[in-house]
């Protein structure tokens, strides 16, 4: 397989940041595509090494896991035209599906993490998971607990256990959850290393029965709910 450079990825992100418009793009049109083209490949070995430790992660292309760099500026304040990072995202039946799964975010002038778990969960999902964490909490806090390098983020959670749950159950503060998601930050010199791919895979591993659970709860609510 072709090798990818991250570093063309990287240097292509800094200059876009300081230079979000449309005329900087066009004139260097090439530089993206040679950017893109490295990310794909990186993406594309990232999905094969997925794949061979969580069985859910199968039949997905590049194009299923991927996103575009046009930013949609109808409803927003922001109209700079481009985003200034670059993601992957691997899951069950690919980014839109709304299961658990593994996202490497790369945007050098702001932030670059690997983020795992269940990203804007529906009502319904939501329901599921606060269920099994009703019935198997010690189980839930252990694939937490497992996931070593990662950090639960709560910057979302809601200021108190919502109606309908009990506020005494052992585990109960993962009720105030509204996304279930592991974040890991990345540094520059972790990204642009030889064994970078080996190292996220690596670290996403650590959250692949903790993304399994999540995804049974996703599964099972949709079946029943």
């Amino acid at each position: 397989m072709q090798q990818y450079n991250l570093q063309r990825v990287w240097d292509f992100l800094t200059e876009l940041s300081v230079n979000n418009n449309k005329p900087w793009f066009d004139a260097h049109k090439a530089q993206y595509q040679e950017a893109l083209a490295d990310f794909r490949l990186f993406v594309e070995t990232f999905i094969s090494g997925l794949s061979k430790f969580d069985t859910d992660i199968c039949n997905l292309s590049v194009a299923d896991c991927t996103y575009r760099i046009y930013r949609d500026i109808r409803f927003s304040h922001d109209k700079t035209p481009y985003k200034t990072h670059m993601g992957v995202y691997v899951c069950h039946q690919g980014k839109k599906s709304g299961y658990a799964g593994y996202y490497i975010h790369i945007e050098p002038c702001s932030e670059c993490m690997i983020v795992s778990g269940l990203y804007m969960p529906t009502p319904t999902d939501l329901k599921s998971v606060r269920e099994e964490i009703m019935l198997n909490g010690e189980n839930f806090d252990k694939l937490i607990q497992n996931c070593q390098g990662f950090q639960l983020d709560w910057s979302t959670a809601l200021k108190r256990i919502p109606n309908g749950w009990n506020t005494e159950d052992r585990f109960s503060e993962y009720y105030r959850l509204k996304e279930y998601n592991l974040i890991q930050p990345l540094s520059k010199e972790q990204i642009l290393s030889e064994n970078f791919l080996d190292f996220a895979l690596a670290e996403c591993k650590k959250t692949t029965p903790l993304n399994q659970l999540l995804n049974r709860c996703v599964s099972y609510g949709r079946e029943n709910f």
